[in-house]
């Protein structure tokens, strides 16, 4: 039975990887275990770790569920100075989905549902798997 999930990116320097995705994830990290490690915990047993390292090539992305993904885009400009990236969506796909790097050249992303029924459906789910 799988019941939790991390998943890791690595960055050369974890100083400067950690703030990065701290104003990707507007918090501080939930553990911080040892030195050269961060991790987060995104919804209830999923986690993202970071990692002092080498960065591996072609992995991710790693895509993160938003409510409104052209604002979230347009904040990740501001704060982080990524590049614009596109914004992609098919009738077949019930999401709009973008991709960009982070500076150590790890894939990520952002995905917002099409459907606010099934975007509000998601987030209920989620929220009480938190007991909330």
């Amino acid at each position: 039975m799988i019941y939790e999930m991390t998943v890791q990116v690595r960055v050369t320097n974890k100083e400067e990887g950690q703030k990065w995705y701290e104003t990707l994830l507007n918090k501080k990290p939930d553990f911080i275990p040892h030195e050269g490690f961060a991790e987060w915990e995104l919804i209830p047993g999923c986690w993202l770790q970071v990692a002092e390292g080498v960065p591996t090539k072609g992995s991710g992305p790693i895509r993160l569920g938003v409510t409104n993904i052209e604002a979230e885009r347009d904040r990740l400009i501001k704060e982080l100075k990524i590049d614009c990236f596109e914004i992609y969506s098919r009738k077949e796909v019930p999401v709009k989905w973008g991709t960009f790097t982070d500076p150590w050249g790890n894939r990520l992303g952002l995905f917002e549902y099409l459907s606010e029924d099934e975007r509000e459906e998601r987030i209920k789910t989620v929220l009480n798997s938190f007991g909330k």
